[in-house]
């Protein structure tokens, strides 16, 4: 009986084995399955959304970026200085026969504002076929003369120009070349007393002596005096004063500030010396309790006529 027992238990307890065994392989089969139906529908997911990225930019592509009837046939470009629109165009990156909607108008916006002659930029499509670019040019006020060496041996002065805030150009004739005589520079007020290193195309000069001349030179074209001398140079290596020589051979000391009463102070003693037919050699307009001046002598030649005042142009806002 007991051998009978022990064999009828064993044989229970083989059939509850089977059973697990037979469970554990339905269960692993079905999540087989599910990974499998889970890894297909990611894939078909991913595969559809590539194949439909791919087909709009296909899409895109066809019909507007390859599209020649938005390629562009008018170029609308205009400047308030003395840039020319084939220049403007070349310093843009703009190539022929460019889509009009493919175009990276913020490069080609950027391209020109690394230019250190050009102030701002604006930068529209017209649809369908034409660019329009409107350009600030930087207006120079100021001239700086720099030692350079010369190819071949020798010493040459290299121009520099300045704008109304200080912001360093080179002249355009110096990119391509030489500068035609009787050209802007020669009429600009020269600036002396400057560090070299600090002369960097499309740098501003935070120098404070500089930023003061630059402010005489403009309410100079604004003032009584304009159209009576000219500013010949201006010299800053003194922080306390700027030294001012004129092509009549006169020499003004200005303080850095309050300048347009200086200018005013300077035209009551220029009207003073008018009236008595004299003419200023020196005068120090720094001196706030007292005017020092000193009149050139009777025998010295008669003063060159004065170039008529150059306004500064008025610039334009671009929208």
């Amino acid at each position: 009986m007991w051998f009978q027992r022990k064999i009828k238990n064993r044989r229970l307890w083989r059939e509850r084995v089977l059973d697990v065994k037979l469970r554990s392989s339905q269960i692993r089969r079905a999540r087989v399955r599910l990974a499998a139906l889970a890894l297909g529908v990611v894939f078909g997911t991913v595969f559809g959304l590539y194949l439909l990225w791919r087909t709009g930019d296909w899409l895109l592509n066809r019909l507007v970026y390859d599209n020649t009837a938005f390629t562009i046939r008018q170029l609308d470009v205009q400047s308030d200085g003395v840039l020319g629109a084939a220049q403007l165009c070349r310093w843009a990156g703009l190539k022929p026969n460019q889509n009009l909607l493919a175009l990276d108008l913020a490069r080609t916006k950027r391209n020109l504002e690394l230019v250190p002659l050009i102030q701002s930029v604006s930068v529209e499509r017209v649809l369908p076929r034409t660019l329009r670019i409107r350009v600030t040019e930087r207006e120079p006020i100021a001239q700086v003369n720099v030692p350079h060496p010369r190819t071949g041996g020798g010493i040459e002065m290299a121009g520099y120009q300045l704008d109304p805030q200080g912001y360093v150009m080179q002249p355009l004739g110096a990119a391509r070349g030489a500068e035609a005589p009787g050209s802007t520079s020669e009429m600009l007020t020269v600036i002396s007393g400057l560090d070299p290193r600090e002369l960097q195309p499309g740098r501003r000069i935070e120098l404070p002596q500089l930023q003061a001349a630059l402010r005489l030179l403009v309410a100079f074209q604004q003032s009584p005096m304009a159209g009576h001398v000219d500013l010949k140079s201006i010299d800053v290596s003194s922080p306390e004063v700027l030294l001012v020589r004129t092509g009549q051979a006169s020499e003004i000391v200005f303080s850095p500030e309050d300048v347009e009463q200086q200018l005013r102070r300077w035209r009551a003693i220029f009207d003073l010396g008018q009236s008595l037919a004299k003419e200023i050699a020196s005068l120090d307009l720094a001196v706030t309790n007292s005017v020092p001046v000193r009149w050139q002598d009777p025998g010295a030649p008669p003063p060159s006529a004065a170039r008529p005042p150059r306004p500064l142009r008025v610039l334009k806002k671009h929208v």
